[in-house]
């Protein structure tokens, strides 16, 4: 009976061991990056990642984070890798610290992500809305670039790169990738989005760079939790590291020709988060409005 079920046993054990492997074979990769395109930084690790395999698939999530910026680079990954197919494997290098006892990981995300980055911050947003699933240190003793352990400044080349296209393409699985972490990473401080009483609480997450806006991490849920309607007026004050900066009101509008041009307008963005714009004009730049994990923001819907 065994020897004749043989083969179906055979494909019923391949099925699941392709499962099991599947996510971490799905042969893309997406770098971020604060290296800007003006050199050859982006095409060298490029360039490591082909070594390992020509059918591997390379994309940009972008390499105009500001330098240094972790902050940015944990944004531009929690607007990002959700909309990507399982098993894909970010490399994210934004490492003002290379070269230092920073740790060098790849997290598992608990919907099947892979993010290889170092440990400096970055994985503060995405560790907290896609959770995580495992966490291992890169083993630099057997994934890096042979012959680069002279090289102390590139290890989005060296490490990062190379480890994550040997895991994209299946050359290794993420148990080989190194030892164990316990499942948490270094976290930056900052406001989370919370309703107390009738204010609204939060963090200016990110702005929308082509344009001004001001985007929060308020989401649509707990702005509804005001009950606002479409020309209500909202009371806005922002801060930066706890000092007022800004203080005015906006009209609650779903599109921005809903207020005269250069007029300011509360709206929720393509991410359903509760944002602010000037109509044809650059709300940051006019009220000199920054973003990261030191701004943060209040708003109120004083009663009609």
């Amino acid at each position: 009976m065994i020897k004749k079920n043989l083969p179906a046993i055979i494909c019923v054990t391949l099925l699941l061991l392709f499962a099991k492997f599947s996510y971490s074979q799905n042969k893309i990769v997406v770098f971020q990056s604060d290296f800007g395109v003006k050199d050859g930084a982006v095409s060298a690790m490029k360039g490591v990642a082909m070594g390992v395999s020509t059918d591997l698939k390379l994309y940009d999530l972008t390499h105009e984070i500001p330098a240094y910026n972790i902050w940015e680079a944990a944004y531009r990954l929690e607007q990002t890798v959700r909309y990507w197919p399982k098993g894909t494997v970010f490399v994210s290098v934004v490492d003002p610290g290379v070269g230092t006892q920073r740790k060098s990981v790849v997290l598992k995300t608990k919907t099947g992500h892979y993010i290889v980055t170092p440990d400096n911050g970055t994985l503060t947003l995405i560790a907290e809305s896609l959770g995580i699933t495992e966490i291992r240190e890169i083993d630099e003793a057997v994934n890096r670039r042979k012959d680069s352990q002279k090289s102390y400044t590139f290890h989005g080349r060296d490490v990062y790169a190379f480890t994550g296209a040997r895991l994209a393409a299946g050359v290794i699985t993420f148990e080989q990738v190194g030892p164990a972490l316990p499942n948490h990473v270094v976290s930056l401080p900052y406001q989370t989005a919370v309703l107390k009483g009738k204010t609204l609480k939060g963090n200016i997450a990110i702005l929308d760079v082509q344009y001004g806006n001001v985007w929060t991490n308020i989401t649509d849920s707990l702005t509804n939790q005001l009950k606002p309607k479409y020309g209500d007026v909202f009371h806005i004050t922002i801060y930066h590291n706890n000092k007022q900066v800004y203080t005015g009101d906006a009209p609650f509008c779903q599109t921005f020709g809903a207020v005269a041009k250069g007029k300011p307008l509360a709206y929720l963005n393509s991410l359903l988060q509760f944002s602010l714009a000037l109509n044809q004009g650059d709300f940051a730049k006019v009220y000199h409005i920054g973003s990261g994990s030191g701004w943060s923001i209040t708003v109120t819907l004083p009663k009609k």
